[in-house]
């Protein structure tokens, strides 16, 4: 048999089977959740996303399936991506260059290895292996990857930052084009999570399980059991392959917000407070949350793009114009009025509105356990939250918001993480408009004014901080 018939014989019995590549090539037996991940692989799947406790060969699978696309697709080009250089190149890298040097001779001369890169040596332009560290400041690294074949690879991909995927989305659009996650599930909001959730009938999605896995050991499972519990997030994560039941670091704890849709509680009845929170940049809305002590009123925060300063102060009147009409006592606006906000303040001045300016930066006003005032509105809203006796709307951008926002331990003082890291961890890649304007709702004295159950003590009028 010559070199093309061999070739050609090659691709007729791998080309569509990475199983059979790995079984008989490779000489290795998958596990049953590696066969499977393989097996959409090769029908065609587009999406895949699994999920996984530690240690449960995800590294090796990803390999197998680079190097099977590396030798049966071309062109092509496999992009490869982590959120740090460590899970790079000491998991990824290296282990796709161990299975490189497990190739029969033949093969792993067609192969040439550098640092970043593995290449077919016959055209290292036309179909590679590339490995990428995943950078929420330079998201545009995985953007305009173009062949005939792409395969998209995230480990870790709870860690990758949200711009990442945003950017990457043009490349992956083509029929032929493949993208994989994977990862420790450590995080429930964002692109990994969502693909298991709300974006599920879009993907393959797996979970697998330490327990299920014989890679793991029954001593790991034991020990992360007398460690941590069986209940506790990281049991969850590291052995069980779910997702936590809220961040360990997000204020208010997902659970603790979905609890408050729809739930049947009587209103407190009182003045009602607008927080309003005015548009700084591009994709950024400005956003109108109505709150009457226990509710928020309405089907969702109001949120509205581009509109200039006298426009929002429009918009702002009209609401209270329609609340008044429908009954409601219009007590406070409440505006952040660090920016474009400050404007918004003067004008509302100026047409007689009780409205006050809330600077954000300034320090808190009551206790000293607070980094700042922003800090301080969140740490009562979450407070709101653990009463049990409240009522949000099923307002999917507002509860994606408000779990997404998260502590920030480089203080000694309770801190809320700035908004550009908010912004990163969110899909749209915008600031939380929508729990912005519904976290300065809690700097209001007029919403808990008439109290019918036991509300901690307003904040005062006279406060640093308020105008």
């Amino acid at each position: 048999m010559n070199f093309e018939e061999t070739i050609k014989g090659f691709f007729e019995r791998y080309g569509n089977d990475p199983v059979l590549f790995v079984t008989e090539v490779l000489k290795l037996t998958p596990d049953p959740w590696q066969e499977q991940v393989l097996r959409w692989v090769g029908e065609g799947e587009r999406r895949i996303s699994v999920r996984s406790g530690h240690g449960v060969g995800k590294s090796s699978c990803a390999s197998w399936i680079m190097i099977w696309h590396l030798l049966t697709r071309y062109p092509q080009k496999a992009v490869v991506t982590a959120p740090t250089i460590n899970q790079l190149q000491n998991a990824l890298a290296s282990e796709c260059k161990r299975w490189v040097n497990e190739l029969p001779d033949a093969l792993k001369d067609q192969i040439e290895v550098l640092v970043e890169t593995i290449r077919l040596k016959a055209a290292p332009a036309e179909s590679f292996i590339s490995f990428s560290v995943s950078r929420a400041e330079t998201p545009e690294a995985l953007a305009g990857v173009h062949s005939d074949y792409v395969l998209l690879i995230a480990d870790e991909a709870s860690g990758v930052p949200e711009g990442v995927f945003e950017a990457a989305s043009g490349s992956m659009s083509g029929e032929s084009a493949c993208t994989i996650l994977l990862g420790n599930p450590v995080r429930s909001t964002g692109m990994f999570y969502n693909t298991h959730n709300k974006l599920s009938d879009y993907w393959k999605i797996l979970k697998v399980s330490c327990i299920d896995s014989p890679r793991v050991s029954e001593d790991y499972v034991e020990d992360m059991k007398l460690r941590y519990s069986e209940s506790s997030n990281a049991f969850r994560v590291r052995v069980l392959g779910e997702f936590p039941v809220s961040d360990d670091d997000t204020i208010i704890p997902r659970e603790m917000v979905e609890s408050a849709i729809d739930r049947g509680v009587k209103g407190v009845g009182g003045a009602v407070v607008l927080g309003v929170d005015v548009a700084r940049r591009g994709k950024d809305a400005s956003a109108i949350c109505i709150r009457q002590g226990n509710h928020v009123l309405g089907r969702e925060v109001l949120i509205r793009k581009k509109l200039d300063t006298m426009q929002v102060v429009g918009w702002i009147e009209s609401e209270m114009k329609n609340l008044t009409s429908s009954g409601y006592e219009v007590g406070e606006v409440l505006i952040d009025s660090i920016g474009l906000g400050a404007g918004v303040v003067d004008r509302l001045i100026e047409k007689g509105v009780d409205v006050r300016g809330i600077n954000v930066s300034e320090s808190p006003s009551i206790g000293s356990e607070y980094f700042n005032l922003r800090s301080e509105l969140w740490w009562r809203c979450r407070d709101w939250f653990e009463r049990r006796d409240c009522l949000i709307p099923n307002d999917e951008r507002l509860i994606e918001e408000l779990v997404t926002v998260q502590q920030d331990y480089n203080s000694d003082k309770l801190k809320v993480e700035s908004k550009e890291k908010t912004r990163r961890n969110l899909d749209r890649g915008s600031s939380p408009d929508a729990a912005d304007a519904f976290v300065l709702t809690f700097a209001s004295y007029a919403s808990m004014s008439q109290e019918r159950i036991s509300w901690k003590k307003p904040l005062e009028r006279e406060m640093p901080g308020i105008v």
